[in-house]
């Protein structure tokens, strides 16, 4: 059986940090380790835990969205109750001078940033857009108008759809209609991309299933029996391939990962299913802006 360092290790947070779409929930997940867990831990992995924070701290100037922000001002909150004075001390100097760094970068690139996104047309931001996740897709599309329009095209939709969904899709529901599912072969998602609205289909497939699931970053999987980071739904070592459609994949909330590194997979396994406290405002944000938006056109 593992120990709580090697477990803790398996929680990849070095990883995670360097990572824009993974920092917000990697510090939360530090966060409560430190509130709940941190005088239950060794020495040894006390100092780590520390080290990750400052870390954590070190990375924030790269990072450029509200909700990463927040995420490291938590953590800090956690870093001032529950450290000892000298690591206190440390961490509070490490956060205040990240967030001057962060503030001036921000300022520094706004105008730059501005200038670049309007001379991009729109193929090109919808290419880069393709090599997004779904929450990183959901917020370029709160940029600008003209973002909102390439990541709303209809491809990107359709890929996304594929891999949360699978290729099961209510054809007669998008045409106003009531009827059973149609299950679609890979041949007639291609030709139907013409005349389904796969944003549109996203959203009612998303509303109608658990999307507490759907906007996890972290599962336990079954086959490498530990809590992993998940890309686009799916573990993310490259030798395991599950993926949450599967039910291998159990998607786990801050509390279980604090539960995880104290008292091993067991205390996973015996788990129900988690909520997730992003949920909400994940919905909100994908569904924000109107389509009515025709003036923004290929060029």
């Amino acid at each position: 059986m593992s120990n709580p360092i090697e477990r803790y290790q398996k929680l990849a947070f070095k990883h995670a940090f360097s990572r824009i779409h993974h920092y917000p929930v990697a510090c939360k997940d530090l966060s409560l380790i430190l509130r709940e867990a941190y005088h239950k831990l060794p020495k040894n992995l006390q100092s780590v835990v520390f080290q990750d924070t400052l870390s954590a701290f070190r990375l924030l100037p790269e990072m450029q969205s509200r909700s990463a922000v927040s995420a490291a001002h938590l953590l800090f909150q956690s870093a001032e109750a529950v450290l000892p004075k000298q690591r206190k001390n440390l961490a509070v100097k490490e956060f205040k001078h990240a967030k001057v760094a962060h503030k001036r970068r921000c300022k520094a690139h706004s105008e730059e940033e501005a200038s670049d996104a309007a001379e991009l047309p729109q193929d090109v931001l919808v290419h880069i857009f393709s090599f997004l996740d779904i929450q990183s897709l959901v917020s370029v599309g709160l940029v600008c108008w003209s973002w909102n329009f390439a990541a709303s095209n209809n491809q990107l939709w359709q890929l996304h759809y594929a891999i949360f969904f699978g290729s099961k899709h209510d054809s007669s529901q998008q045409n106003g209609r009531q009827g059973e599912n149609k299950e679609f072969t890979s041949q007639d998602i291609s030709n139907a991309r013409t005349n389904i609205n796969w944003r549109e289909a996203f959203k009612r497939t998303y509303n109608g299933k658990s999307s507490k699931r759907l906007a996890s970053d972290r599962g336990y999987c079954s086959q490498c029996e530990t809590i992993v980071w998940l890309d686009n739904m799916k573990c993310c070592n490259g030798d395991c391939g599950l993926k949450s459609g599967n039910w291998q994949i159990m998607h786990v909330s801050s509390h279980e990962v604090v539960e995880y590194l104290l008292y091993g997979s067991s205390s996973i396994i015996s788990s129900s299913e988690s909520d997730s406290d992003s949920d909400e405002e994940l919905i909100t944000r994908l569904w924000a802006y109107p389509r009515d938006i025709g003036r923004y056109q290929y060029k």
